[in-house]
């Protein structure tokens, strides 16, 4: 995912968590702030390290990454989020994190109206 698709600075982090705007599941949280200005949504991950060691942290992120690339035509686009990771995403297969980051997104309304179900989960 190219640079202007996320959020890197800590002010640009705190200006999203202090709209305070979330859903969560067992998996993720997801805090999300409207940007109606913008031309594409952005996204900052964040994994903990509850999760585990740089290792098993960078591996989560990958996966979130790819998950977020493979949904990219069905996510708004006025919208900046971040992704927090809890501890069960540790070493959870690509295809539950999927599942359960789609789940979430449902969940925060970011994904548009023509997703469906009968989209390929890998």
């Amino acid at each position: 995912m190219r640079k202007s698709y996320r959020v890197k600075k800590e002010a640009d982090f705190q200006t999203v968590f202090e709209n305070h705007n979330s859903v969560a599941n067992r998996m993720f949280v997801i805090y999300q702030m409207a940007k109606p200005s913008q031309p594409h949504f952005r996204v900052g991950i964040s994994v903990g390290k509850k999760i585990g060691n740089a290792v098993h942290r960078n591996w989560v992120k990958r996966r979130v990454r790819q998950s977020l690339l493979e949904l990219k035509p069905w996510l708004r686009s006025d919208i900046d989020f971040l992704v927090i990771a809890r501890p069960h995403a540790s070493g959870q297969s690509m295809k539950a994190i999927k599942y359960n980051l789609i789940h979430v997104l449902k969940l925060a309304n970011l994904l548009s109206p023509d997703y469906s179900e009968d989209q390929k989960i890998e």
